[in-house]
């Protein structure tokens, strides 16, 4: 599946955003999504994931309670959306997709998008 993110850029500390991730199958249904985020010389860390029905969101403990994952099936998109952004969320954004649940590391989801700068300002 070819995934098309959007949605990042420049926002004060505190401020939200939101992220979106198109994906070009009609069968979008049939995958998991997440979303991952990548420093300069860091592996991408896992943000958080949905599962396909758009239940059981599951977070990394740096976010949660503030990032909320989402899904419309209908639109063949998954949102991220973030609040109370802080300095270090400054990353590039990246959502990914996987037919099941292997891990939360980088190499156990099989499509990627392009990625969106998030840049937070203190």
């Amino acid at each position: 599946v070819q995934l098309q993110a959007s949605g990042g850029g420049l926002v004060q500390a505190g401020g939200s955003l939101r992220l979106s991730c198109a994906a070009s199958r009609h069968t979008f249904r049939n995958f998991l999504m997440a979303w991952f985020r990548q420093t300069p010389g860091e592996e991408r860390e896992f943000v958080a994931r949905i599962y396909w029905s758009g239940g059981s969101p599951y977070y990394a403990d740096s976010v949660k309670g503030r990032f909320t994952i989402s899904r419309d099936n209908a639109k063949n998109t998954v949102y991220l959306q973030m609040n109370i952004l802080k300095p270090g969320d400054t990353a590039i954004y990246y959502c990914a997709a996987a037919p099941y649940l292997k891990g939360l590391s980088e190499y156990d989801w099989d499509d990627w998008g392009q990625g969106t700068l998030v840049t937070v300002s203190s």
